[in-house]
């Protein structure tokens, strides 16, 4: 219950006032707290009848913290706070007159006597780069999207089609496409963007980062606003009405959320208070040396309440239907980037960090039981078992995990030359040796399209023909393979350039008929995935797959049954990983007496040749007692073929 001492404004700049019950203390300590959002931060409210803005932070080593922005002319030690007296390391305070969009920062008086200026870690507001300070906000927002929230489980749901258009807000679309300054609003790219996506039929879209960070160049996963959509684009309400947007016309967004580490940067979190409030002390533990950052102590109660609290916050505040949770493995290995004498074994003499292990298991099944329609994603890459298991059968409890093994063995048969791929087919068909280990979701995601790894185009082999006949083959395969789907902006068209965050996307190659019937290649999957049952209602079941052929390896003809809940809606796909037409190709399928073919990665539509197809598919049973028909096909050159 808030609490506040009846004092004249007259008489003090801060009056003593408190939102925390004892509870709510005992809670945040014992990491267990998980909507710290509506205490900690800034809060406009009225106390005795007097309009202002309520503060708390949290600084355990602090001798002293005041309040100090625009409303007081930055003097640092005119408004301090108050300590509570329960050893919580809880500052808090009532400001009167202070309203919504002051600039501030706290100044804190910190360990061994440092002096800082820190933003607020619960701030919902701050200033745009290069400027660091917290602004006084509240996200209220008139949301519409009840209809989408009444079915948003069913679009969830793992036997639902989900395909995912990943994208970097800033450089999707610029106003001015090469300077990295120029930014569209979240209103201006919602006017574009859901009409695009809408037209492609992706079901949801995923955001890299948009949580507040100093630095264009990490891409937002360097990040000081756990609790503030950036104000690249504008403030937390018109970021609300971006995703409502989105959920009016029928699509999800996910969300990047980054719990692994965060930078150093002297208005964030590194040493908040002079000591090591929210990083591991031990940096064998407290520092990240691939990113050059810090670690969050997920052993201390205190912050492991703040990162529940703020992947809680954006599908509270923000109605996010998912959130991809970034590099998982480093949090689960304290051996993770790091050589011999690096790292210490954990009490158990393992390399897993056990705090890390249950902060994920709870993380999930609070999010779960509060919101049992959204999905958690995982990007973990390593081996460890059962990430998207539940925790009650000891697993991780996320919903999905990024199929790294897939990604790269995929990206490896087919930057193959087809004249060899018959010696690697094994990296084709390996990823179903252990599918059904995991709830996978298959990423060509940003990653692999940066830092000299080249644009998916070019990392086909062959003229640009087939270079182009080969990415529409991966792209089918990846549609037609089980498991949700995720592209990467650009991937969609084609992009002739690594993806480069200052500039956007070279938009101007769909003037050329191969970048535009790659889009339009790219456009018919996902109407094919989401609208056949066979492609998504069993694609984490073992009975939703089966090999049709895979004994042709010399030709590098590949076959293969997606199979729904109805017998009736399967589908049967044949991939021809070879420039070389195959005529009169047969397969032998059980079950069925007439099939038609329903997508050709060949067609003229997609700038293929369009000359090889099947208009009429002969059948003929050649097993009547075990019900096996036997198919004639023409098979294009570097093509996938698929049937119903």
């Amino acid at each position: 219950m808030a609490t506040a001492t009846p004092l004249d404004a007259a008489q003090t700049s801060v009056w003593e006032y408190s939102l925390f019950s004892d509870a709510d203390v005992r809670n945040f300590q014992a990491g267990t707290h998980y909507q710290l959002y509506n205490f900690f931060g800034n809060k406009q409210l009225e106390v005795n009848g007097v309009a202002g803005s309520y503060f708390a932070v949290w600084a355990p080593s602090a001798t002293a913290v005041f309040v100090t922005g625009n409303f007081n002319d930055w003097n640092l030690l005119s408004h301090p706070l108050y300590v509570r007296p329960d050893a919580s390391g809880i500052w808090e305070g009532f400001i009167p007159g202070v309203s919504a969009g002051e600039i501030y920062k706290y100044h804190i008086h910190g360990f061994e006597g440092v002096r800082l200026n820190k933003a607020d870690p619960f701030a919902h507001y701050a200033e745009k780069r290069p400027q660091t300070a917290s602004i006084t906000w509240q996200t209220n927002y008139p949301w519409t999207d009840k209809e989408w929230l009444a079915n948003r489980k069913q679009k969830n749901a793992l036997d639902a089609p989900i395909s995912v258009y990943e994208m970097h807000l800033a450089s999707w679309m610029r106003p001015v496409p090469t300077d990295e300054e120029s930014y569209n609003t979240y209103a201006q790219i919602a006017e574009r963007l859901v009409p695009y996506v809408l037209e492609m039929g992706f079901t949801h879209i995923e955001l890299m980062p948009v949580m507040e960070h100093p630095f264009d160049g990490s891409w937002g996963y360097q990040g000081t606003g756990f609790f503030a959509p950036t104000s690249r684009f504008g403030n937390p309400q018109d970021f609300a009405a971006f995703v409502d947007a989105f959920h009016n016309a029928g699509i999800g967004v996910i969300l990047d959320w980054v719990p692994s580490h965060f930078p150093y940067d002297a208005h964030g979190l590194y040493l908040f208070d002079g000591s090591h409030t929210y990083e591991y002390a031990d940096m064998r533990k407290g520092f990240h040396p691939d990113w050059n950052s810090y670690v969050f102590n997920y052993k201390r109660g205190e912050v492991k309440s703040f990162l529940i609290s703020s992947a809680r916050f954006w599908i509270d505040a923000f109605h996010i239907d998912g959130l991809r949770v970034d590099a998982v493995s480093s949090m689960l290995r304290l051996d993770y980037s790091r050589k011999q004498g690096e790292w210490e074994p954990n009490e158990m003499g393992g390399d897993g960090n056990l705090e890390a292990i249950a902060f994920i298991k709870d993380l999930n099944e609070t999010l779960y039981r509060d919101f049992p329609d959204i999905q958690t994603i995982a990007e973990e890459a390593t081996d460890w078992p059962g990430i998207s298991k539940p925790t009650f059968m000891d697993g991780l409890g996320f919903g999905m995990k990024w199929m790294m093994g897939w990604m790269h063995d995929t990206l490896s048969y087919f930057k193959t030359d087809p004249i060899m791929r018959s010696g690697v087919q094994d990296k084709f068909s390996f990823s179903m040796m252990y599918y059904y280990d995991e709830n996978f979701m298959l990423p060509l995601s940003h990653d692999e399209v940066v830092h000299g790894k080249s644009p998916m185009i070019y990392k086909m082999p062959g003229d640009e023909w087939q270079k182009f006949a080969n990415l529409r083959l991966l792209y089918a395969y990846m549609f037609m393979h089980p498991g949700a789907k995720l592209l990467f902006m650009g991937n969609e068209f084609a992009a002739t350039t690594e993806w480069n965050y200052k500039t956007e996307l070279p938009w101007s190659l769909l003037q050329f008929p191969s970048h535009s019937g790659m889009k339009y290649c790219v456009q018919k999957l996902n109407e094919l995935y989401t609208s056949e049952p066979a492609l998504y209602e069993l694609q984490f079941d073992p009975a939703g797959f089966e090999w049709v052929d895979l004994g042709h390896r010399s030709e590098s003809v590949m076959a293969f049954k997606r199979k729904g809940k109805n017998p009736l809606h399967d589908i049967v796909v044949v991939i021809n990983a070879t420039p070389v037409v195959r005529n009169d190709w047969k397969i032998r399928v059980q079950g069925k007496t007439s099939w038609q073919e329903i997508f050709n990665s060949d067609a003229k539509a997609f700038w293929g040749t369009g000359v090889v197809y099947n208009p009429a598919i002969p059948c003929v049973c050649v097993d009547p007692q075990n019900n096996w028909y036997e198919l004639t096909l023409q098979l294009p050159a570097l093509s996938a073929v698929v049937l119903k």
